[in-house]
C-alpha cells in the first residue's frame, strides 16, 4: 500500500500572499489571574475557544514541541516575541490616524468605569471595543468598513465623563475630556467620516477615499507619478518604492516621504523594537541568523530600502536555523495602490515532521514550472531556493492579529525571488486550533450525500495541498516579460488579486495531476474532487456570507475566489461543466466534470500569467471587475438566511500565548508558556505593556 503524506489544512491565504542605552520598557510577567500555565492547560481539555462576539469567533492556540527546545532557542524566541508586540502600535496607526486616541479612550473606559456594566448601552460598548481590538482599528478588518457603534453618542459621553477623574485620558494639551469627546464623537458615529480603510473601487481617487494612514494631502496620480518619477527600467533589482514609509505634501506643496525608521515616523516604537532584535543577536543559533537579523536591525535604524533588500536576501539564505522570524513593514494589501507595508511580525520554530513532508512538494518544483499550462516564454527556466516548511507560532503581532494568515510565502520583491528565493510556510498549530473548531457550511451547501462524505473525509488533505501548492509553487512560478514593470505600477489595484487568483489556480490545476499520488502526498483524486467542490462553493456562494446586504467584493482574497469560481462557471456553462441547481428553494453548483474543469483552471492560469508577465492592466480590470467584484443580491441574500440558521462566525482570530521567563540571579534559566483566558484581559494587557507611541504620529 503506498503511504500518503497529511499535510495541514488552510483556512486563510497570506502570501504575495524586518548601542543605545536600553529603553524602560521591561518584560513584565503576565499577572497569574490572566492566565493559566501549560502544566496547568495539559492537565485539562485545552480551551480553543475564548470569545465570541458580532461576526468574530476569538479561539486560542498550544505551543506544541516548545518544551523540547534548547533554552538558548527558547530565550531568542522571547526576544523575538518582546521585538513582535513592541511594534503593534505602528499597525493601529497606519490603519488610521486616530485609532490610537480612540483605542486608548476604550480601554480607559473599560479599565476604570464603575457604573452599570449590565447595561445595554455597555455592553454594545464592550462589543465595540472588542471589534476595535480585533481589527487594529474602528474598520473592519475584512471589509475595511467603518463600525457603526451600538450604543448612542450620549452614552459614550456619558462612559468618558464616569472615567475622566481616575483614568489617564489620552488628551491634547490643554484639552479636557469634553473636548476629547468633541473630537471623537463625530469620527465614531459620522457615517460619513472615514468611511471606509481601504476603498479599490475603479472610479474614485483610491488614496483620497481611503482612510489608512499611507498618506496626507495627496492624490492617487501624484503618488503614482512621484514613483514613476524614481523607477529606472534598467534596474534589474528595483527596490520597493514607497514600502516604509508615509507620503505627504510639505508646506511647500512639494511631496516628501516619511519614513518609518529609527530617529524618524513610528520611531519611538522601532526603538524598542531594535532593542529586542540586538537581544535576539546575541543568542542566534548561527552565524547565517545571525547576519540577518543583523541586517534587520540595519534597515530600521536606517530607513533604506536598499538594506531592506539585503537582509530579505539573507533571511532566504537562512535556511538551517529552527528559529525564525518575520518582521516589518511586509503586506501591501491595506494599500488602496499597493505600494506601502503594514507592519508585523510573527515568530515561530520549525515543524520538524510536518516540514519534512512538505518538502516533498518544493523538492518538485522544477517539474511544476516545466509542466505548467502557461506560455513557454512565461516560465522560469530555472526554479531557485524554494524553502517550505511547516512552522509552529509563538507571537504574533500588528497585520498578523488577531487575525492571522495560515501559509505565507515571502519575500515579495519579484527579483529577490527569481534570484536567490523563497520561504513558504504553513503555521501548523494554527492550523490545529482551526481544526478543533468543527465548520458546519459543508452539509448545508453541498449537493448530495456523496459531495458531503468526500469533503468530510478529505477536506483537511485537501485544502493542506491547496495551501502548500500555492504557497511553495504558485507564488513562486512564472517571470515577469523584460523591461515589466512590477505587478503594483502595472495591474495597480488588482495587482493583489491577480496575484492570489494566480497562484490558487497553480494548486487548482496541480492538485487534480496524478503527480501529487506520485510524490506520496495525496492518497488519491478524490482529494482534488473535494478540493473542487470546495473551492467552487466558496467561491461562488459560501464566502458571500462575510458581506454585509449591498456591498461589493473588495477584499482582495475574496475577490481572487469570486473570479476564478465564476470565470469558470461562465466559460464551462454551455457544456455544464459546473451547473446550478435549487432544491427546496436552495441553491447548489454542482461539478459535473472535474477534469474538464480542471482545462478550465488551466486556460485561467494561463491568462493571468500573461497579464502578469506583460503587465496588461485593461484585461485584469475587465476580469475582476466583471467575475470578481460584482454581488448577485438574490444569491447573497439567500446565502445570509443559510448561514443565520447555522449560527457561525464569519470570521476567527486568536490570541496569543504568554512567554514568561524565569530568572535566578539575573539569569534567564526558563522560559515558560501561558495561555491567556480572556480576550479582553490580553488586549488590556497590551495596551498596558506596548504602548509606545504618541496618541498621534
Amino acid at each position: 500500500m503506498k503511504k500518503f503524506i497529511l499535510a495541514p489544512i488552510v483556512v486563510a491565504l497570506l502570501a504575495a500572499c524586518n548601542d543605545e542605552p536600553a529603553p524602560e520598557q521591561s518584560a513584565t510577567p503576565t499577572p497569574a489571574a490572566e492566565v493559566a500555565t501549560q502544566e496547568t492547560v495539559e492537565q485539562q481539555d485545552f480551551q480553543y475557544i475564548v470569545d465570541r462576539f458580532a461576526d468574530i469567533q476569538v479561539l486560542a492556540y498550544q505551543v506544541p514541541g516548545f518544551d523540547e527546545l534548547s533554552l538558548q532557542q527558547k530565550e531568542l524566541l522571547y526576544y523575538l516575541y518582546q521585538a513582535a508586540y513592541s511594534g503593534r502600535d505602528i499597525m493601529w496607526d497606519q490603519n488610521y490616524k486616530h485609532n490610537l486616541r480612540i483605542r486608548r479612550t476604550l480601554e480607559a473606559v473599560v479599565r476604570h468605569y464603575e457604573g452599570d456594566r449590565d447595561s445595554e448601552a455597555f455592553e454594545q460598548f464592550m462589543v465595540y471595543a472588542r471589534r476595535v481590538w480585533f481589527a487594529n482599528g474602528i474598520h473592519h478588518h475584512y471589509s475595511t468598513l467603518k463600525f457603526q457603534p451600538g450604543f448612542s453618542e450620549q452614552d459614550f459621553a456619558g462612559f468618558v465623563n464616569a472615567v475622566a477623574e481616575v483614568a489617564e485620558l489620552p488628551l491634547r494639551e490643554g484639552q479636557d475630556a469634553a473636548g476629547l469627546i468633541a473630537e471623537l464623537t463625530p469620527i465614531l458615529f459620522d457615517p460619513e467620516v472615514a468611511p471606509k480603510k481601504v476603498n479599490t473601487a475603479a472610479d474614485v481617487d483610491k488614496v483620497a477615499a481611503s482612510a489608512v494612514n499611507f498618506y496626507e494631502g495627496v492624490t492617487e496620480q501624484e503618488v503614482r507619478d512621484f514613483y514613476a518619477a524614481r523607477k529606472d527600467a534598467d534596474d534589474a533589482t528595483p527596490i520597493s518604492h514607497g514600502l516604509n514609509s508615509k507620503l505627504v505634501k510639505n508646506a511647500d506643496g512639494e511631496l516628501e516621504e516619511r519614513v518609518w525608521k529609527v530617529g524618524g515616523m513610528y520611531g519611538q516604537a522601532l526603538e524598542q523594537v531594535v532593542y529586542w532584535l540586538e537581544k535576539a543577536i546575541s543568542v542566534a543559533e548561527n552565524d547565517a541568523q545571525r547576519k540577518a537579523l543583523e541586517l534587520l536591525v540595519k534597515y530600521y535604524r536606517s530607513g533604506d530600502l536598499k538594506d531592506f533588500d539585503d537582509y530579505s536576501i539573507a533571511w532566504v539564505e537562512d535556511t538551517q536555523s529552527r528559529i525564525d522570524v518575520i518582521n516589518g513593514f511586509i503586506e501591501v494589501y491595506n494599500d488602496p495602490i499597493a505600494y506601502r507595508g503594514s507592519w508585523e511580525s510573527v515568530v515561530s520554530f520549525r515543524d520538524e515532521e510536518v516540514t519534512r513532508r512538505i518538502a516533498a512538494i518544493g523538492a518538485e518544483a522544477q517539474w511544476f514550472e516545466d509542466n505548467s499550462p502557461i506560455m513557454d516564454a512565461h516560465k522560469r527556466e530555472s526554479v531557485k531556493g524554494i524553502l517550505g516548511k511547516a512552522i509552529t507560532v509563538v507571537a504574533e503581532s500588528g497585520d498578523a492579529s488577531p487575525s492571522t494568515p495560515i501559509g505565507i510565502n515571502l519575500p515579495n520583491a519579484n527579483w529577490i525571488r527569481a534570484n536567490h528565493g523563497s520561504k513558504s510556510v504553513s503555521l501548523t498549530n494554527i492550523v490545529g486550533a482551526y481544526n478543533a473548531v468543527p465548520g458546519k457550511a459543508l452539509r448545508e451547501f453541498a449537493w448530495d450525500q456523496e459531495e458531503i462524505e468526500r469533503g468530510e473525509k478529505y477536506k483537511e488533505v485537501a485544502a493542506a495541498l491547496h495551501t502548500d501548492m500555492h504557497e511553495v509553487i504558485g507564488h513562486a512560478s512564472g517571470r515577469i516579460n523584460p523591461g515589466v514593470g512590477t505587478p503594483n505600477e502595472t495591474l495597480k489595484q488588482y495587482a493583489s488579486t491577480s496575484e492570489e487568483g494566480r497562484a490558487d489556480l497553480v494548486a487548482l490545476y496541480f492538485v487534480m495531476d496524478p503527480k501529487l499520488v506520485e510524490l506520496g502526498v495525496m492518497p488519491n483524486l478524490e482529494v482534488a474532487k473535494a478540493e473542487y467542490d470546495g473551492y467552487i462553493r466558496n467561491g461562488i456562494m459560501t464566502q458571500l456570507h462575510r458581506i454585509q446586504p449591498g456591498e461589493l467584493i473588495e477584499e482582495a482574497h475574496m475577490r481572487n475566489r469570486a473570479l476564478v469560481a465564476r470565470w469558470a462557471y461562465d466559460q464551462g456553462r454551455a457544456d455544464q461543466v459546473i451547473e446550478r441547481k435549487v432544491r427546496d428553494g436552495k441553491t447548489y453548483f454542482v461539478i459535473n466534470d472535474y477534469q474538464a474543469l480542471r482545462e478550465l483552471f488551466g486556460q485561467q492560469l494561463r491568462e493571468l500569467q500573461r497579464i502578469k508577465s506583460e503587465g496588461d492592466f485593461d484585461a485584469i480590470q475587465q476580469l475582476v471587475e466583471n467575475y470578481g467584484t460584482r454581488v448577485d443580491p438574490e444569491l447573497h441574500r439567500e446565502v445570509l438566511e443559510r448561514f443565520a440558521k447555522l449560527d457561525v462566525a464569519p470570521y476567527k482570530g486568536f490570541v496569543n500565548p504568554y512567554l514568561v521567563p524565569v530568572t535566578e540571579e539575573g539569569e534567564i534559566v526558563e522560559i515558560k508558556v501561558e495561555y491567556p483566558q480572556s480576550f479582553v484581559e490580553q488586549m488590556l494587557y497590551y495596551g498596558e505593556h506596548y504602548s509606545f507611541l504618541p496618541d498621534e504620529n
